[in-house]
């Protein structure tokens, strides 16, 4: 099948464009990337590449010409494909009645700037924002508004991991002199559920009332994009635009082990939609989300060993908030298992039986398959766009090796987080309306984990930093000499700061302790605007918070904290 060559549209405003001139004629050969015409708008000039390599078939549209845009100009293909047939077909009005089949491609003809397929995080923020930035917009979601992050991960775990720590205060509350007469805590899976439930559906119902108001249209069902860089709804539908953004986000990762698929194998899906707390559950990666689902159904009532295959759970923060998370996760009554390599899950029927080669198996009710998330790519359809490793590969501008189409979020797997897809979604947006002139800092955006403690992280490790680095300083302050924190008996954990010696330069801050999550967009905003250790430890912060922990470190750095007993030279 040809592929169209078509007038674009460099912009909103941009109806019609002349052509320059043809650096190719008719049966040359051409290769994708390779420019092939010039074409003059009303405010500058621009050379158009191929996108798809072949035969130069037809020229529909000769030099000097002025032409609509999205209006076919010409035709690349295969040597032995007949032109007549490119051409469109002037069909005799004879007033039959149109066909089901005829009927059944809707094609939506120039109706977009922007078409966005996948409503999560990515998604649903790009289409807001090209909106707003006056884009006539479309966005196809094949399930629920919000994502994986909305609706089976972020939200609904801290609705169980809340759970947890309401509980763990329970069971504290005696030691600051509240007595509860009944010890017994019994959990209602259907209210717990109910309440996950209830809290989703608000935020999803927001979603999409937000891409209604901003009079974004929305289209149902499973979004593709042909070689034609249109976007196809469940086989039915064509959706024209100027640009697309991809923004299909991930999937759960899975490995090829013996008896994986099993149905007590869950993964973190099946989890938040149980109805009774397994006995014992053992939790089969031991990163962020292993670590805060273990955490959330320990606290619930279940048994829980993480079986991490590294030599540590969750291996991409610091070494010492790895080790003090640990420390506290076993004082929990979790058993941790790293450096496992699982050889094979065998169902016993009532139970499961995980062998771990060089090691004792672990016997449990149920299994949880924790092991991370992996782009999900079949939007991409019949474009050929070019991945690494299962991801799509993006530039600065969020924009893919195929012009005109932007792939942020998940799909590009830099960095799987919310957070970042929000703005990659925003940067997407700006460029497919605007041009690309906007790029992403990923530099000063957090990663978190919401255990309990909290831990968070921006930055550089200290490894990392020494790695890359001549002279670096360390700065250490405990929650443990926190009056806030002591006064809430929270007072586990600890903030570190990483920074170049010679500048001041803020490398990395790391906090594991109370309200770590809220804590770490400080020291976001501090590496942001390039804030200096001698700026931040000017700065006068309210007492007792708990983020007087960031400026105590900050001043350790300097070796001028004052609420740290004096160190031995």
């Amino acid at each position: 099948m040809a592929f169209e060559i078509i007038m674009p549209k460099a912009g909103i405003d941009m109806t019609e464009g002349q052509i320059v001139k043809w650096f190719k004629k008719e049966g040359d050969p051409v290769t994708e990337g390779e420019i092939i015409l010039e074409i003059m708008t009303d405010k500058t000039s621009m050379e158009l590449e191929a996108e798809a390599s072949g035969i130069l078939l037809k020229i529909v549209h000769r030099e000097g010409e002025t032409v609509p845009v999205t209006e076919v100009i010409g035709y690349i293909g295969h040597e032995n494909e007949q032109v007549a047939t490119l051409m469109p077909e002037i069909i005799e009005d004879t007033g039959a009645v149109e066909s089901e089949e005829d009927k059944r491609m809707i094609r939506l003809e120039d109706n977009y700037h922007v078409a966005v397929i996948g409503g999560g995080p990515a998604g649903y923020v790009a289409a807001i924002k090209a909106a707003q930035l006056g884009a006539r917009v479309a966005i196809v979601e094949k399930g629920t508004f919000g994502g994986t992050c909305l609706n089976l991960g972020c939200i609904p775990s801290k609705a169980y991991l809340k759970n947890a720590e309401i509980i763990e205060h329970i069971r504290t509350a005696s030691s600051r002199g509240i007595i509860i007469d009944s010890s017994q805590i019994r959990i209602d899976m259907e209210k717990v559920l109910e309440f996950k439930n209830s809290v989703v559906r608000k935020l999803t119902s927001g979603v999409e009332t937000l891409l209604k108001t901003n009079g974004v249209d929305i289209y149902r069902g499973v979004g593709k994009i042909n070689r034609n860089k249109n976007v196809v709804v469940n086989d039915t539908q064509i959706i024209k635009a100027d640009k697309i953004i991809l923004a299909g986000g991930s999937k759960v990762s899975k490995i090829n082990i013996p008896g994986i698929d099993s149905d007590k194998v869950l993964t973190s899906d099946d989890l938040l939609d149980i109805r009774e707390v397994p006995e014992t559950l053992a939790v089969i990666g031991g990163g962020v989300i292993g670590a805060e689902m273990g955490l959330s159904f320990s606290g619930l009532g279940s048994k829980v060993i993480i079986i991490e295959m590294m030599d540590q759970i969750v291996p991409i923060f610091d070494d010492d908030v790895t080790a003090e998370l640990t420390r506290v996760v076993k004082k929990k009554g979790i058993q941790v298992i790293t450096s496992a390599r699982i050889t094979e899950i065998v169902d016993m029927g009532d139970k499961l039986e995980i062998r771990i080669d060089g090691k004792e198996p672990v016997i449990a009710d149920k299994a949880l398959l924790a092991i991370g998330r992996v782009p999900d790519l079949d939007g991409i359809g019949e474009v050929n766009l070019e991945t690494e490793r299962g991801k799509i590969k993006v530039d600065k501008y969020m924009e893919t090796s195929v012009k005109g189409i932007y792939a942020p979020g998940d799909v590009n797997g830099i960095k799987m987080l919310a957070h970042v897809a929000f703005r990659m979604g925003e940067v997407a947006a700006e460029n497919a309306v605007k041009g690309n002139r906007r790029t992403i800092k990923l530099l000063s955006a957090p990663s978190v984990v919401y255990t309990l403690p909290e831990v968070a992280m921006v930055g550089l490790t200290e490894q990392q930093a020494r790695e890359k680095y001549d002279d670096i300083r360390i700065g250490r302050f405990n929650f443990s000499a926190n009056g806030r924190a002591l006064a809430s008996s929270e007072a586990v954990g600890f903030v570190k700061v990483v920074a170049d010696n010679r500048y001041g330069e803020v490398l990395g801050v790391h906090i594991i302790g109370p309200s770590a999550a809220e804590l770490i967009t400080q020291a976001s905003l501090i590496m942001e605007m390039e804030i200096t250790v001698d700026e931040v430890v000017k700065t006068i912060y309210g007492h007792p918070t708990y983020s007087e922990a960031i400026f105590e470190a900050f001043a350790d750095v300097l070796g001028e904290a004052v609420h740290i007993p004096k160190k031995k030279k």
